[in-house]
């Protein structure tokens, strides 16, 4: 298999973090050439030691101060999100892995696939925005965008060999989250640590808010609906604990194809940058008769409203989806702040989702206008909520 030359962006996260991981156990078969980060300068400088880069970039202007000086000689450095993009598109990469969390990584996304790369997406925001224009700059430019998200990456796998046309509908699992014991009356009363203690999976604060919340799976529901080009009915969620099964695709004979496996991202990671050719990787087997039991069960609407709200944004599309995610991003951060209680999470995002007027079929203009406009609405019924206390 050739070496395959690697640009990682947002290489100090979670999946960044991994992704060197699955680089490092397979030096003979990837090759690191550029790393971005957001603020982490100085972790940034650490990863471009050890894995010998030739550029970096950081997207926070500020960071420059934390490379310069810093970084080993021939490494090239730069900062702000122009950097950012300028490394997504660099002609030297043969893949792209977007690992920046948030609407961030719009640009960097699109500089990648205009540039006709392989794209391994860690993102779900950029495809609930602007699912339409990146896959329709997917096929002009013959990019891959191949999903790096566990319950993506299980469909994707779970499809290869058939067409799409005989596809029933699609089963996107879910751990249920740490609330999903919890009952309904106790949300008021729940702490940060309560809210953040994820039975399953180590992610980010903002990602496991949104599995508190479910609007992560809201939101995957969205970006399942591009990546796979399915109407939003044929995409369902079931509620699985043990995180064991990681999604399912049912056929219009009755079979379903699942994938299983441990939790751990370095499965759809390294299957991203392999594909269609599969590595060995350093985990402990699954082991089935251990397990002896998988639960499924279906999810609570009136307990997890983001679902409703999610597949509504989906049907109406538009710039609707953008405008969901901005809101979220910008009251999730928020509670994370400690400026709200978990409760008035989904009763903010849903004001500023039901006032807005989406536009169909948007442009990149009309999409991140709509982001702007969703954030700053959010902020004006955060500032309202503070001043009424």
């Amino acid at each position: 298999m050739k070496r395959k030359k690697i640009v990682l962006l947002g290489s100090t996260g979670s999946i960044g973090v991994s992704a060197l991981q699955v680089v490092a156990e397979h030096p003979e078969a990837f090759e690191v050439i550029g790393l971005a980060a957001g603020r982490s300068g100085e972790r940034l400088v650490e990863q471009a030691r050890q894995f010998r880069v030739r550029r970096v970039a950081a997207a926070d202007p500020a960071a420059a101060a934390a490379l310069r000086g810093a970084l080993p000689g021939g490494v090239e450095g730069s900062a702000g999100p122009e950097a950012v993009e300028a490394l997504a598109g660099w002609p030297e990469a043969d893949i792209v892995v977007v690992a920046i969390t948030g609407a961030a990584a719009l640009g960097p996304a699109l500089a990648a696939i205009r540039a006709g790369r392989r794209v391994g997406l860690a993102n779900k925001e950029t495809l609930v925005m602007a699912g339409g224009l990146m896959m329709r700059a997917a096929r002009e430019s013959g990019a891959e965008l191949i999903p790096i998200d566990s319950e993506h990456s299980a469909i994707f796998q779970s499809l290869q060999g058939n067409p799409r046309g005989r596809v029933r509908r699609i089963w996107l699992t879910s751990s249920g989250g740490p609330l999903r014991e919890v009952p309904a009356e106790r949300f008021s009363a729940l702490t940060k640590a309560e809210v953040m203690n994820h039975p399953r999976w180590k992610m980010g604060p903002k990602i496991t808010v949104d599995s508190a919340t479910m609007m992560n799976k809201a939101l995957e529901v969205i970006e399942a609906r591009w990546l796979f080009d399915l109407p939003v009915e044929k995409i369902q969620v079931l509620v699985h604990p043990e995180a064991v099964v990681h999604s399912m695709v049912e056929y219009l004979d009755g079979s379903v194809i699942a994938q299983l496996g441990v939790t751990d991202m370095r499965i759809p990671i390294q299957y991203a940058l392999t594909y269609p050719d599969r590595l060995a990787l350093n985990l402990p087997p699954l082991d089935l008769v251990e397990w002896g039991r998988l639960h499924f069960e279906a999810p609570n609407p009136e307990k997890f409203p983001a679902l409703r709200l999610g597949a509504e944004a989906a049907r109406i599309g538009g710039t609707l989806p953008a405008v969901f995610n901005a809101a979220n991003e910008a009251v999730v951060e928020a509670f994370l702040n400690d400026g709200i209680p978990f409760t008035a999470i989904l009763p903010l995002v849903s004001g500023v989702v039901e006032s807005h007027r989406p536009a169909a079929d948007p442009t990149l203009a009309q999409i991140l206008e709509a982001d702007r406009w969703a954030r700053e609405q959010a902020q004006i019924r955060l500032t309202e909520g503070a001043k009424a206390k």
